[in-house]
């Protein structure tokens, strides 16, 4: 199979989808790997690597689209790339369709294979493309909230762990999961009070386990949240519902209520964001103020430390890349029921739940698009 690998184009996104070593277990198993020039530098990895690794070096991003069977990327093709996808074409990267109507539509129509990180899923309902990225996001929306609490930025002029005599600052996180996690064992390690609200009881059990002591875990409902955010110095969206849209637990009233040059970091804003009054922002341009509350909207957090994350994004996907280049995507999505949830459009058709609610179009079962 002759798989592409397209220099990403979406602002600040140094990231790449393949490391050399990934290229060099796909020539290995037989297959045709295409690099466009340029597209690891970024990361760390000049074209020299990927030639050394068995690549053939395309010179630009139209010769990589139109000589690809699979497109392996870290982001969702934007506008300009469009135009490019073929139909029958296998996309595999981050979509989060449900958050954009008209990158849906676009790739309905485009007849593209849209095969989506975020929502393969294991039977375990663990996420294991979206995990490595998660915890990439988790440890730097402590590291970005921490920053934008220095008066220069316009936040509180806290340190987040303080000092002997001073109180550190309070870090409220809403979610549990993998994001929360990471951002508790963070914000903790510094010396934060730690504050991660979840709605699982079952999750919040476990966390008592593995959460350091100076991490308190409450139950969360609207009461709670509004009383522990109107103390907060920093709140972490760490939200997710698997493949569906953030649910709006900030409300712009809520904001009136908070410290001003308090921060929130949304790290649900690829989901639409759980706060009402975020946008995604850039790493050019990652913050705005509202209500004198500095937003942090950044889409693509872990696009800011891309050796990192293009290396433990690797780590991940190699082996599902493999299998859809060893066995072609419909012996791939029929054998593995993890690859097959992560099948969102097809043929024109959505086949994920949650993607087809959000816009109020037609559902089609994933299993019945590849018979």
């Amino acid at each position: 199979m002759k798989i592409g690998i397209p220099k990403e184009i979406k602002t600040n996104e140094n990231r790449v989808a393949l490391v050399p070593a990934g290229v060099e277990a796909l020539v290995s198993a037989g297959h045709l790997v295409i690099v466009e020039t340029g597209a690891g530098l970024g990361s760390g990895f000049g074209d020299a690597l990927y030639q050394a690794a068995g690549a053939q070096i395309a010179q630009d991003a139209d010769a990589v689209w139109a000589s690809a069977d699979l497109i392996v990327k870290v982001k969702e093709p934007i506008e300009p790339e469009w135009e490019r996808i073929r139909p029958g074409q296998i996309i595999f990267t981050y979509f989060h369709f449900a958050a954009s109507e008209p990158l849906t539509r676009a790739h309905m129509a485009s007849g593209a294979v849209c095969i989506a990180y975020e929502t393969v899923e294991l039977p375990s309902r663990e996420l294991p493309l979206l995990t490595p990225m998660s915890e990439v996001a988790g440890r730097m929306a402590v590291q970005e909230g921490a920053k934008y609490l220095e008066k220069f930025y316009g936040g509180r002029g806290i340190l987040l762990g303080g000092v002997p005599g001073v109180p550190p600052a309070k870090v409220v996180i809403l979610g549990g999961g993998v994001v929360g996690i990471n951002a508790a064992k963070m914000a903790a390690g510094l010396g934060a009070h730690v504050i991660l609200l979840d709605v699982s009881l079952e999750r919040l059990r476990y966390l008592s386990d593995v959460m350091p002591a100076n991490v308190q875990l409450i139950f969360s409902d609207r009461h709670t949240l509004l009383k522990q955010i109107a103390s907060a110095d920093l709140v972490i969206g760490a939200v997710l519902v698997h493949g569906a849209v953030a649910p709006k637990l900030i409300r712009r009233e809520d904001l009136k209520t908070m410290h001003k040059g308090a921060v929130i970091v949304d790290v649900a804003i690829d989901q639409g964001g759980c706060v009402e009054t975020m946008h995604p922002t850039t790493h050019e341009n990652p913050t705005f103020i509202v209500d004198g509350i500095i937003h942090y909207g950044v889409a693509n957090m872990p696009g800011g430390v891309p050796l990192t994350s293009t290396l433990a994004l690797t780590n991940a996907t190699l082996p599902y890349v493999l299998q859809l280049a060893n066995q072609g995507y419909r012996q791939a999505l029929k054998e593995s029921l993890a690859l097959l949830k992560g099948l969102n459009i097809i043929g024109g058709k959505i086949t994920h739940r949650k993607v087809a609610e959000a816009f109020g179009l037609d559902y089609r079962p994933a299993e019945s698009m590849i018979d």
